[in-house]
């Protein structure tokens, strides 16, 4: 059985300095509406800019992962991520009052515990996947990564620094909630005394010290001890996590990296979600059938070419002279009946909210409301209607949705519908 996509109970708080900007920021997990995904909020910035957790607003910056770009952006947001991710919550909204989210530790366990702190709750909808059919390959320098097709996260990693405590290190996880908030959460971040001035002179690390990531010198760790012996490669696994949610889904693949950087990890999810893009999403007459209750001769979708849970859906009816209502609707003039149209929009829409259920033959979907309905064109034999339909805003059971109709790229018809899922 899929299980229910996710957002927090209730609201929690952290607060702290950020590591490579160094100001104080005060950081809020809000729950979110099914399908809104991961958000950030500046509350600090006028408009409270809003920035999804996606790659297409990832940054190719050095030793940090930034969403968008100028006085607007988040940086470093890896670690929150990775939290958010590791727990398999699928929709939240961070707020911060500051470019940076607080460094805490330098790990992401302050994070999950907070997470856990607020309960995880189910709602409407089911997570959303990237999964893959064959397998990817992307170098980036030093930085080597592997992608294959799984049915889990299952992620491997390698480094290799020329340190006594370092050295070559391996690990390998089969990423669930319990497995990230015990054996990867809690590994923090790390760095090297040679490399402090020159990392500051650039701007960065201006909030970091020993009490926030593992400093070493020479031979040994400053003023700290570790949690592990690899601790190193484990936090390396933990920005993989982090960086791997910007694929704005749950990644299912067996994922091996080896000196994975922020940079590579970003061009790595670029490539799976292009490759998740080709794969077909399409629907067909059997499925349809056994999610919408509808029949011969009043069921009036054909396929489902698009589908994004609990956000949008784009589906096909194709009309043919064999239409059982063309025998009496202007005989002689065959014209799709306007309100027909409008029934087959909502039929697409009915797919989009029963496809969240996992039982979708114990349910019904009734309309509610139709609002600014209009019809621009005739509708004839040989036409094929496509139809889009959007959510405007889901609570608990009850969808409003905005729908439009076209024929080879010309609007035909649209509205605005409103519906509920029942049981049976």
């Amino acid at each position: 059985m899929t299980s229910p996509r996710r957002t927090i109970a209730r609201p929690t708080t952290l607060e702290g300095v950020g590591l490579h900007l160094g100001v104080p920021c005060r950081l809020t997990f809000r729950p979110a509406p099914s399908g809104d995904g991961i958000r950030f909020v500046r509350t600090d910035r006028p408009g409270t800019p809003t920035i999804r957790a996606v790659v297409e607003h990832a940054v190719l910056t050095e030793r940090r992962t930034q969403l968008g770009t100028g006085d607007d952006a988040i940086h470093t947001v890896e670690h929150v991520l990775a939290a958010v991710a590791g727990a398999e919550v699928d929709d939240v909204t961070i707020e911060l009052d500051g470019p940076e989210p607080p460094i805490m530790d330098g790990s992401a366990a302050a994070f999950v515990e907070a997470i856990a702190t607020a309960g995880a709750t189910a709602q409407l909808g089911r997570p959303q996947y990237l999964t893959l059919r064959s397998s990817v390959r992307v170098v980036d320098g030093e930085s080597i990564y592997e992608a294959h097709p799984c049915d889990m996260l299952d992620l491997s990693v390698s480094i290799d620094f020329p340190h006594p405590l370092i050295g070559r290190q391996e690990c390998r996880y089969v990423v669930t909630p319990d497995v990230f908030a015990r054996e990867i959460a809690p590994a923090r971040t790390f760095g090297f005394v040679r490399e402090v001035d020159a990392l500051r002179s650039r701007g960065l690390i201006r909030g970091g010290t020993t009490d926030n990531a593992i400093v070493l010198d020479a031979d040994s760790v400053v003023e700290n001890t570790l949690r592990w012996p690899d601790e190193f490669v484990r936090h390396k696994a933990l920005d993989c996590v982090g960086d791997l949610a910007l694929a704005g889904r749950r990644v299912r693949a067996r994922v091996v990296a080896h000196k994975p950087s922020h940079r590579g990890t970003i061009l790595l999810v670029r490539e799976l979600t292009k490759q998740a893009g080709k794969e077909s999403n399409v629907i067909g007459i059997e499925e349809i059938m056994r999610i919408l209750p509808h029949r011969y001769p009043f069921l009036l979708v054909d396929r489902i070419l698009e589908i994004e849970q609990g956000k949008r859906i784009v589906g096909l009816k194709n009309v043919t002279i064999n239409e059982p209502f063309f025998q009496g609707h202007f005989p002689g003039h065959p014209i799709m009946p306007g309100v027909l149209i409008i029934e087959a929009m909502a039929q697409v829409g009915g797919m989009l909210l029963m496809g969240s259920f996992d039982d979708p033959e114990t349910k019904v979907v009734y309309f509610m409301s139709l609002d600014n309905v209009k019809w621009r064109r005739p509708v004839k034999p040989g036409d094929q209607l496509r139809f889009e339909l959007e959510v405007i805003q889901i609570r608990g059971r009850i969808c409003r949705m905005n729908g439009v109709a076209k024929v080879d790229g010309e609007l035909v018809a649209e509205a605005e519908m409103a519906a509920m899922v029942r049981d049976r």
